[in-house]
């Protein structure tokens, strides 16, 4: 599996704590890795599920953990992609959180890493079209994809 593909990014984030509790400040409109906003959504996945795989033609997803630990694994399918053919591996946790941003056309999926469900927030640069969906999708078992996921079902 190669460590690269073209256009992921990554935001390192950070905790602010004190006696009340904690805040973490996520995207901000003037940020390098900002792509616009379309709507903000969380999701969760259980144990030994994996969620995959899917790509947009037009969105970019930029997911942040919130709870649990999270596997995400990203395959460069784009045929104008310098990095076609690349995986990557990306965990994410609230203990090490950053944005990790997707750009249209990387497959992606995750799987929930551990005993406790997962929760990912995502900030995708537009809203989702429920008329006209920007999803591909492709089995998560079922491919030629250089990337095997630990999980043993879909969802």
């Amino acid at each position: 599996m190669d460590s690269s593909i073209d256009g992921v990014r990554t935001k390192p984030l950070k905790w602010m704590k004190d006696d009340r509790g904690q805040l973490m400040e996520i995207l901000r409109c003037n940020d390098d890795i900002f792509r616009g906003f379309g709507q903000v959504y969380v999701t969760t996945c259980k144990p030994d599920v994996v969620k995959a795989w899917h790509y947009h033609r037009k969105q970019e997803d930029s997911f942040v953990p919130l709870v649990g630990t999270l596997r995400v694994g990203l395959y460069d399918s784009r045929d104008d992609s310098p990095t076609k053919g690349n995986a990557m591996e990306f965990i994410l946790t609230p203990d090490d959180p950053y944005v990790l941003q997707i750009p249209r056309g990387v497959m992606h999926g995750f799987e929930c890493v551990g005993e406790q469900e997962a929760m990912v927030m995502n900030v995708p640069n537009m809203p989702f079209d429920r008329e006209h969906p920007d999803e591909l999708r492709t089995d998560p078992f079922d491919n030629d994809i250089p990337f095997k996921w630990n999980a043993s079902r879909g969802g």
